[in-house]
């Protein structure tokens, strides 16, 4: 099939065929790293910008050395070195950004929402490096390229989500293109970051560990984010630790052949315990290996449907 959009917001959006063309892509760009020169000229002449209004490691680096594997050029721009500062609006300093005649931009944004916002309002095309709660469809689409690439499928296999699910854009992105590849997904963790309301579009919510990873083909951990939270979800972070961090001890009653993942930053021995984010079970850097590729497919397929 071909790809016919402009912008990559939310895998939500996206067919399955969809999703199955970025991965298929992405697996022909990974051959390009194995390479002794690791270059396409696949994005030459276009021009990416880079626009990153929160923090940001893995992804804000693994977009940029996309970019440049492809030959793009680029351009990095901070919030905290652009008018935003000044009382600029967002749309006003994308305008601008776009009349200079840009081809993409890679946005990340606290406000759900932002991108698709922007991208409504722009010509060049847009791509979501995570907005808010809301969605981080990149990151999401290396997760299930990994679990294909290890386990050979996505559908059928069983795939529990553990942590702060109330204020995850991974869960979410993850949730809909696993639900899309016909995989079972179960939610796991304390009943206030894990609400009920997620049965309703055929996820499994599950507020015992053990309970849920016992059958898991694929369990993937995420980090508790202290920056979105406003209320006290859990007692502390030892309490946390001590029912949802995932040690060797459950380790060993799970299946023998279960992949264990992250997101990344890990806070070790809380949601992970070191020896498991470092054992035989662990994909996490491969994750970050797998970022890569996924990046240059979707950066080549939308830059090839804007229209300048």
């Amino acid at each position: 099939m071909q790809w016919n959009r402009k912008d990559l917001l939310e895998l939500y959006d996206l067919t399955p065929e969809e999703i199955e063309l970025i991965l298929d892509t992405a697996a022909e760009f990974k051959k390009v790293s194995q390479r002794r020169v690791k270059k396409v000229p696949a994005l030459r002449g276009k021009t990416v910008v880079n626009f990153f209004v929160e923090p940001s490691t893995r992804t804000r680096v693994s977009f940029e050395l996309a970019e440049q594997r492809l030959s793009a050029d680029i351009v990095n721009v901070q919030a905290s070195a652009s008018s935003l500062l000044k009382g600029e609006s967002l749309l006003d300093t994308i305008k601008n950004i776009e009349s200079l005649q840009v081809d993409l931009v890679v946005m990340r944004h606290s406000a759900p929402g932002a991108q698709a916002f922007i991208a409504r309002h722009l010509n060049c095309g847009v791509i979501n490096a995570g907005d808010g709660a809301h969605g981080h469809p990149t990151q999401a689409l290396l997760d299930i390229f990994t679990i294909r690439e290890k386990l050979g499928r996505i559908k059928d296999l069983k795939v529990t989500i553990v942590g702060d699910i109330l204020h995850s854009r991974v869960a979410r992105s993850n949730m809909w293109g696993l639900l899309k590849l016909g995989a079972h997904v179960t939610f796991a963790g304390p009943s206030t970051l894990v609400p009920r309301e997620f049965e309703e579009v055929g996820v499994r919510v599950c507020h015992n560990l053990d309970e849920a990873v016992a059958d898991a083909d694929v369990v993937n951990m995420l980090r508790i984010q202290h920056e979105r939270q406003t209320l006290g979800f859990f007692p502390s972070t030892g309490e946390y630790s001590r029912f949802y961090g995932l040690k060797e001890e459950t380790l060993k009653k799970m299946k023998k052949d279960v992949l264990v993942m992250h997101p990344g930053p890990i806070n070790r021995d809380v949601e992970l315990a070191s020896s498991v984010a470092d054992g035989e079970h662990s994909v996490i850097l491969e994750q970050v290996t797998n970022g890569l590729a996924v990046r240059m497919a979707v950066l080549y397929l939308v830059a090839g449907c804007v229209k300048k």
